[in-house]
């Protein structure tokens, strides 16, 4: 090929301003196909109209198995599948969710990177978490262009800081500076491809839906203590990965970051459960005081009595951490419900 012809671009929370930009500046002419990944709900339907609206000059497909990339073109992810490129053509994966998504932005990322190296442009946007990050790391590697909306111009700026922890990029800047630089890479011919890590191959297998090879795993992966939070197998640590990632034998994947706020929710219900039996325990114990202050028995009376009290403590306690967790978790989740109306609203019919 004589330019590089392959614009990928991921996004979340926030995504949505920067992507209308980035596309309106997309020439009828762009020598280049532009494939878009946006977290969003598997049953969500206004994605495609968004990012159709945004597009003013450039034909907008919703992805469809086996479809044959061409340039100057946008395709757009479907809800519940990864999108991957494979051979000049586009293939729905139904693997495990990694990092708490289907569709992914890592698969995709990873994908071009394997099939079209570095004739890839990757694009990281606004967004909570870090998918993407490794999955840029790999493109970067594999000789591709990589570029980072600036933290300070992201209205979420988790993905693009993981996404620049993780490897170099090309450029680090502002929406209308990304699309300035994916026009002039585009029309200028790609350099050298250069070898991938090693487990990218069974990462895009993976995310198309195959099976795990216990032996091919095992030689990409070093065991690890942490119970895989979808399935409860033992997760392994992918090695020489960055951000930190996990994998399990079954395929989930999750990373450092991900795996956190999976546990968080666990973490939740465990202190529920744990201040239910603690006060189901008091009150137990509390009936057994007085059954033996009315049979006579002063001295167990005073043990149990003693002894209520103790569990009544720890639930107090447990109480009040659920309670400040809940407090956080509601903060947390106005501020998503606020991000999602004013980041994200669907495209006019």
């Amino acid at each position: 090929m004589a330019n590089r012809d392959l614009v990928v671009i991921g996004g979340s929370a926030g995504a949505v301003p920067a992507l209308t930009t980035i596309l309106r500046s997309l020439p009828t002419n762009l020598p280049a196909a532009v494939v878009v990944i946006l977290h969003v709900p598997a049953e969500s339907t206004g994605i495609f109209r968004t990012v159709a609206a945004a597009a003013s000059a450039l034909p907008v497909k919703q992805a469809e198995q086996g479809m044959t990339i061409e340039r100057g073109n946008i395709y757009v992810a479907r809800a519940n599948r990864h999108l991957l490129v494979v051979d000049g053509h586009l293939r729905l994966g139904t693997g495990p969710r990694e990092n708490l998504v289907r569709p992914a932005i890592d698969p995709l990322f990873r994908s071009a990177a394997l099939t079209a190296g570095p004739r890839v442009i990757g694009v990281i946007l606004s967004g909570k978490l870090n998918d993407g990050a490794s999955g840029l790391a790999a493109i970067k590697t594999c000789g591709g262009i990589a570029l980072v909306q600036a933290p300070q111009h992201a209205l979420s700026s988790e993905m693009p800081l993981a996404a620049l922890e993780a490897s170099p990029v090309n450029l680090s800047a502002s929406p209308e500076e990304l699309a300035s630089a994916i026009q002039r890479y585009v029309s200028e011919a790609p350099g050298p491809g250069r070898l991938g890590p090693p487990g990218l191959q069974l990462d895009v297998e993976i995310a198309l839906g195959a099976r795990t090879r216990p032996e091919n795993f095992d030689t990409l992966t070093k065991p690890s203590s942490i119970t895989c939070p979808d399935c409860g197998g033992v997760l392994a640590e992918i090695e020489g990965d960055r951000p930190l990632r996990f994998r399990c034998q079954v395929g989930h994947a999750f990373s450092a970051q991900a795996l956190l706020r999976k546990q968080e929710g666990q973490v939740d219900e465990a202190m529920r459960v744990a201040l239910r039996i603690i006060e189901e325990r008091a009150s137990l114990v509390e009936r057994m005081g007085q059954d033996a202050l009315q049979t006579g028995r002063q001295g167990m009376a005073e043990m149990y009595e003693r002894r209520a009290a103790e569990y009544r403590g720890y639930a107090e306690s447990l109480r009040e951490a659920v309670l400040l967790r809940m407090e956080a978790a509601d903060s947390s989740e106005a501020d998503s419900v606020v991000t999602r109306e004013v980041q994200m609203p669907e495209a006019p019919d």
